[in-house]
C-alpha cells in the first residue's frame, strides 16, 4: 500500500507530501490543473524512463519520494530475497532523482537500484491502467492477453509461446543450412584435400628435416673435417697435435705445484681441458669413422622438403607455418561435418512441432473451459453500468491451416459483443462505442484486477481518467463499483465526474495558483471544501446553493 508521496520541484509543484487513504483514493481538479502529475511520479518510483522536462523550471533537479507499506506481503519479501536485498522494516522507501543532464538516478530503502531491478519491484506495488485501455481493447491480442489474465493460464500461455518460437527457430535454422548445403560440401572436399597433401608433414618438424637435409647432403665433406680435425688434436705421426703440446704444459706446471699458487691453478685448468679435448677427439672420431647414411634416408628428406616448398608456394606461406594452417584447417572441416544437416535436423523440427501442438492443445482447452464463466462475470458486471441488455461471449475458430498458427495458439479468438436486445453479437470492435468501449475497458480492468490470489498482497491500482465516455447514473455505478473494490485494494483514480469522486474515500484536489511562478497545489478535500468541488464539477464555474445541495446528495449514503 502506498503511505505517502513526497514530490519536491517536480513539473508545477515546488514542494509537497501527500499521505494516501488505504481505500479508493481519487483526484480532481480543472483541465491543466496537473491532475497527471501524481501518476508521472509513480511511474517514475515503479521504473519508467525520466524526462529531464518534468524538472520544475528554474531547478536543477527533482525529487520523488514514495513510501509503501510491506508488512505481511510474502511477494515484496521474495523479490528483496532474491535480489540479495535486506527488509529490515516493514516499509519500502523509494526515491526518484531527475538531473537536467537527462540522467536519473534511483535508490531503494538508501541504496541504489537500477531501473531493471525497480520496474520489477513497480510491479508488485502499483498496477497503472491507461487511458487508452479502450482503443486497446480492439487489438486481439489485448483480448487473449486478458482471457489468459482471467482464466489464470499466463503461465501455460507463455510455455506454448516459447514452445511456437523454438520450433521457429529450428526451422529458420535448418533453412540456413539448407541453402548452404552445396557451399558446405564444397569447403568439406577442398579442406579434406588439402589436408590430405599436407598429411606427409604432419608427423615431422620443418626445421629438423631442414637441418638433417643439410648435413646429409654434405655427409662425406663432413666426415673428412671431422677427421682433419682429429688429426689436430691427438695423432701418432711425429707432427705435433694439441694433445701432446698440452701434455707437455701439464708437466710443467705441475713440475712446480709447490712453488707458485698460479701454476697450482694453470695445473688444474690443463686437466679439465685434457678430459674435454679427450672427449671432442671421442666425438670427432665416431663422426670421421660413421657408415654413409641410407640413401632412401636422403631421398625421403628431399621428397618432405620439395612438398613443404610446392605447398609453400600454392597457399602462399612459409613452410614453417604450413602445420599451424593445417591445424586451423582440421578444425574447420570438424565444424562442417558436425554441423547437422537439413535432412538431420527434420526429426528435431518434428519433435519441436508435436510438442508445440500439445502445449496448444492444453492451452485451448483450459482457455474453452474458463470462458463462459469469465463471459458471465463481464455482463454480470456491464449491466448496471447502464448497459441491461449487455450479453458477451468468446468465440474460438481454428486456424484453418497449419501454417497460420502462432505463438497464441491454433485459434483465432474473439469477444463478442451486444448491447441491444434482437441484435446479434459481433467483435468489439465493429460494433461497440465509445462508450460502451470505456465501459467494457473499466470492467476489464477491475475483474482483472479482483481476479488476483486473494492471499497474495494485490498492488496498488491506478487508474488514469476512469471516466472516459460515462456519466450521469452509470458514472455513480462506476463510482460505488470502485468503491467496492477500494474495501479489499487501494486505489487511486483521475475523474471527471462528481459521482465518481463523490464515492472516494479520500478526495484530492490539484488546483494551479499563478503567482510569480505558476504552482500546482494538492489538496485533501473534506466536508465543505469537498462539497464545493462536487458541485464545481457538476455545475461549472458558478457555484450555487443548488449545485452545493446537488452535492451533498451525492454524498449522502455513501456506504
Amino acid at each position: 500500500m502506498l503511505v505517502s508521496l513526497t514530490l519536491h520541484q517536480f513539473a508545477l509543484i515546488a514542494q509537497h507530501e501527500l499521505s494516501m487513504a488505504e481505500g479508493f483514493n481519487v483526484i480532481t481538479g480543472e483541465t491543466g490543473a496537473g491532475k497527471s502529475l501524481l501518476l508521472d511520479a509513480l511511474s517514475l518510483c515503479a521504473g519508467e524512463r525520466a524526462d529531464s522536462a518534468m524538472i520544475r523550471h528554474g531547478a536543477a533537479h527533482a525529487d520523488i519520494y514514495a513510501q509503501f507499506d510491506v508488512a505481511n506481503n510474502a511477494l515484496i519479501a521474495e523479490w528483496f530475497a532474491e535480489h540479495d536485498r535486506a527488509l529490515d522494516e516493514p516499509d519500502v522507501l523509494i526515491r526518484r532523482q531527475l538531473s537536467q543532464t537527462g540522467r536519473s538516478k534511483a535508490w531503494l530503502n538508501g541504496t541504489p537500484v537500477s531501473l531493471a531491478e525497480l520496474k520489477s519491484l513497480g510491479t508488485l506495488l502499483v498496477n497503472i491502467h491507461s487511458q487508452h485501455a479502450q482503443q486497446a481493447l480492439l487489438k486481439p491480442q489485448f483480448v487473449v492477453q486478458w482471457l489468459d489474465a482471467m482464466a489464470q493460464t499466463t503461465t501455460l500461455a507463455a510455455q506454448t509461446a516459447s514452445s511456437y518460437q523454438h520450433y521457429q527457430q529450428l526451422k529458420r535454422r535448418a533453412d540456413e543450412i539448407a541453402s548452404r548445403e552445396a557451399l558446405r560440401h564444397d569447403r568439406i572436399q577442398l579442406l579434406q584435400s588439402q589436408l590430405a597433401d599436407i598429411e606427409p608433414l604432419l608427423a615431422v618438424d620443418y626445421t629438423d628435416i631442414e637441418a638433417e637435409h643439410e648435413e646429409l647432403s654434405n655427409i662425406e665433406a663432413l666426415m673428412m673435417e671431422a677427421s682433419h680435425g682429429l688429426h689436430l688434436l691427438d695423432n701418432d705421426t711425429d707432427e705435433p697435435d694439441v694433445m701432446t703440446l698440452l701434455g707437455q704444459a701439464i708437466k710443467l706446471c705441475d713440475n712446480q705445484l709447490g712453488v707458485s699458487q698460479t701454476f697450482e691453478q694453470a695445473s688444474e685448468q690443463l686437466h679439465l681441458a685434457q678430459q674435454q679435448i679427450t672427449e671432442v677427439t671421442g666425438l670427432l672420431s665416431d663422426y670421421a669413422e660413421q657408415q654413409l647414411p641410407d640413401p632412401e634416408r636422403l631421398q625421403t628428406l628431399d621428397n618432405l622438403i620439395g612438398l613443404s616448398h610446392r605447398l609453400s608456394r600454392k597457399h602462399g606461406l612459409p613452410a614453417v607455418d604450413l602445420i599451424e594452417e593445417a591445424n586451423h584447417w582440421q578444425a574447420q572441416l570438424e565444424q562442417l561435418e558436425n554441423e547437422p544437416s537439413s535432412d538431420a535436423m527434420a526429426a528435431q523440427i518434428e519433435q519441436a512441432w508435436q510438442q508445440y501442438l500439445l502445449l496448444a492443445t492444453k492451452l485451448q482447452k483450459a482457455r474453452e473451459k474458463a470462458a463462459p464463466h469469465i463471459s458471465e462475470q463481464l455482463v454480470q458486471q456491464l449491466q448496471p453500468l447502464a448497459l441491461p441488455n449487455a450479453r458477451c461471449e468468446f468465440v474460438f475458430t481454428k486456424k484453418p491451416d497449419p501454417s497460420q498458427y502462432n505463438a497464441q495458439g491454433c485459434h483465432d479468438i474473439d469477444l463478442l459483443f451486444s448491447a441491444n436486445v434482437g441484435m446479434p453479437m459481433q467483435p468489439l470492435h465493429k460494433i461497440a462505442s465509445g462508450g460502451e468501449l470505456s465501459r467494457m475497458a473499466l470492467v476489464m480492468q477491475v475483474l482483472q484486477a479482483t481476479n488476483a490470489d486473494n492471499d497474495a498482497a494485490k498492488p496498488m491500482l491506478v487508474f488514469d481518467e476512469v471516466d472516459v465516455g460515462i456519466s450521469g447514473g452509470t458514472a455513480q455505478v462506476v463510482g460505488e463499483l470502485l468503491r467496492k473494490l477500494g474495501q479489499t485494494q487501494q486505489l487511486l483514480a483521475i475523474t471527471h465526474q462528481a459521482q465518481v469522486a463523490a464515492q472516494a474515500h479520500q478526495h484530492i484536489l490539484v488546483q494551479k495558483h499563478h503567482d510569480e511562478q505558476t504552482e500546482s497545489e494538492l489538496v485533501i478535500l473534506t466536508d465543505s471544501a469537498q462539497v464545493d468541488e462536487l458541485a464545481r464539477m457538476s455545475g461549472g464555474v458558478t457555484i450555487t446553493e443548488v449545485t452545493r445541495d446537488h452535492a451533498r446528495s451525492l454524498l449522502t449514503g455513501v456506504k
